[in-house]
């Protein structure tokens, strides 16, 4: 009897040994003193992972943009300094420095306690963990999702409502969600909504008796977060002034390289029609490009627009 005990424990040792392999790793405490993190989901845990070389952008590199770097930047002193302050939406068009912005802000007021946790679409129905990870941190926490929008069903659009307004559990007051999207409602509008009909088939046709609920779904997202800040395309003067800027960045003199180079401003322009858009990140890869041709040498620190 004894032996066949002995035989059973180690059977059963050996069993545990290959599922434990299996297992996950136990999640380790974030390193508390980095900036910004990114939100990672491992063997289905998730974790806090620190960043080591955050993308850094000062406001100055940034054109074209004044009210919006006055607003956000308002609203996040009043966060880091204890004040209230709302969840940020940044809409509009692509490359006009929605996501910079963000980025900028960290870098402004991370030596203030500001700290960015940056999550994925897929990964925001964890924001009630990531809440409760950072709910005893003295430190003050924005939540950024960028180029956010959402499809009708999928999970983190209930996920982010809750969090925003609307769930029994309060939001920790040291936590903002500040996030980018093309979309100002965050989910697609379809034209048979104005007409207050649904075609289910060829031969039927079904109406909401009230429509207008449907529609009220649809932009109560964008509705919770408190402050708005709408981008649009540069025109043409706006978006040759931010080519300037990022060429003398690259290394260009703007009182003789560029002075001997009139043509560089046809170039930018041509840049930007085969790209079909006049944006801070099209003049930025322009410069990058022309001063790459001129056998210019970057600085040592590289910012992107």
């Amino acid at each position: 009897m004894t032996n066949e005990l002995t035989a059973f424990l180690t059977r059963a040792e050996s069993l545990l040994a290959r599922v434990e392999a299996l297992l996950p790793p136990p999640v380790s405490e974030p390193d508390w003193t980095a900036t910004a993190f990114r939100w990672r989901v491992r063997g289905g845990r998730g974790c806090l992972d620190a960043v080591t070389h955050p993308h850094r952008i000062r406001f100055a590199d940034l054109h074209g943009i004044d009210e919006q770097k006055t607003a956000i930047e308002r609203n996040t002193r009043q966060f880091v300094e204890g004040r209230s302050a709302n969840n940020v939406l940044l809409t509009g068009a692509r490359g006009t420095g929605k996501s910079s912005l963000i980025k900028g802000v960290l870098a402004k007021f991370a030596g203030d306690g500001l700290r960015l946790i940056e999550v994925d679409k897929s990964d925001l129905i964890h924001l009630p963990d990531i809440v409760d990870i950072v709910a005893s941190r003295p430190e003050r926490f924005i939540v950024f999702c960028d180029d956010l929008s959402f499809e009708a069903g999928e999970p983190g659009y209930k996920a982010l409502k809750s969090v925003l307004d609307g769930s029994i559990a309060g939001t920790p007051e040291q936590v903002l969600i500040y996030a980018t999207s093309n979309r100002r409602h965050l989910m697609p509008e379809y034209m048979a909504e104005n007409l207050e009909t649904q075609r289910v088939s060829d031969e039927i046709h079904q109406s909401e008796i009230h429509p207008g609920e449907a529609i009220e779904e649809k932009i109560s997202l964008s509705d919770r977060f408190g402050l708005w800040l709408s981008f649009y395309p540069f025109d043409q003067d706006h978006y040759l002034a931010i080519c300037t800027h990022w060429l003398m960045h690259f290394g260009l003199d703007k009182k003789s390289a560029l002075a001997v180079r009139p043509h560089w401003r046809q170039e930018a322009l041509q840049w930007a029609m085969l790209r079909g858009s006049r944006s801070g990140r099209v003049a930025w890869q322009f410069a990058r490009d022309y001063a790459g041709r001129l056998a210019v040498k970057p600085p040592a620190r590289k910012r992107h627009p």
